[in-house]
């Protein structure tokens, strides 16, 4: 662990209030379809979306519909509400990325929010072989577990203690997966501390921030249109997010 992970705290009591603007952050999606259809359509590749902790598909529905209208075959994560590395998860998902190769015949994208998107970069790491890219919502793979305000409730949902590593699943959190990685996080995220939402900087690896709750993040206008473009890039052609122009107001510099 690093010195900067064992260093970083929760988000403040007042940005974990302020948690409750992912309502008005969907309200803002519904206003922006018009502009978001502007978004680049996909090549009809499969997706994966994975949901955060005690979340289900339900939370991602939004998401999952939109990229399904961008041309994508989308996929829900299949398991109920997401109570952590339960048995049978990690199966689950490792079984749910090889139907979708299979009967698509073509790698798969993992989307995933927060703790879906600790289990994206993991399964990326075990089948490389199947998988397109990475692309992670307000994820805290790089900080110690306790530098999020719902380390506790992974602890009683998934019966498991917050720092425990299963080296079977992927290796060690922080290590990007060996794909194209995308981890979008916000400075006003009110569960995770951002610093542990970013990714290092590499040839295959980025971060886009955006100004959005952890709880809307899956809706958030800017974040749908971001994981949008990402998608839409051609296989094996990765070239990191294009702020030039308009889109430096929406989405700053993440390294400022």
């Amino acid at each position: 662990m690093t010195a900067t992970a064992q260093t970083l705290r929760p988000p403040s009591r007042t940005l974990m209030f302020l948690e409750g603007r992912a309502i008005h952050e969907f309200g803002a999606f519904l206003g922006a379809l018009p502009l978001l259809s502007l978004a680049p359509r996909g090549d009809g590749h499969p997706v994966l979306v994975l949901p955060g902790l005690v979340a289900s598909d339900a939370s991602t529905r939004a998401l999952r519909a939109f990229l399904t209208g961008k041309g994508y075959a989308v996929s829900g994560w299949r398991q109920g509400r997401n109570y952590g590395l339960r048995p049978g998860v990690q199966d689950g998902m490792v079984d749910l990325v090889q139907e979708l190769n299979d009967t698509h015949g073509r790698k798969i994208s993992l989307v995933g929010w927060s703790l879906g998107g600790l289990y994206a970069r993991q399964l990326a790491k075990m089948m490389p072989d199947r998988v397109r890219q990475v692309i992670t919502l307000g994820s805290p793979f790089a900080g110690d577990p306790r530098s999020t305000n719902a380390w506790r409730v992974y602890e009683w949902a998934s019966g498991r203690k917050a720092d425990e590593v299963d080296p079977r699943f992927g290796g060690e959190l922080a290590v990007p997966p060996p794909v194209p990685t995308t981890a979008v996080f916000s400075r006003t995220d009110g569960v995770c501390a951002w610093q542990g939402c970013m990714e290092k900087v590499g040839a295959q690896t980025e971060s886009i921030e955006v100004e959005s709750s952890h709880c809307g993040m899956g809706h958030h206008p800017a974040v749908v249109y971001a994981v949008a473009d990402r998608l839409a890039q051609k296989e094996g052609q990765w070239r990191p997010f294009d702020r030039s122009g308009w889109r430096s107001v929406v989405y700053p510099d993440p390294h400022r």
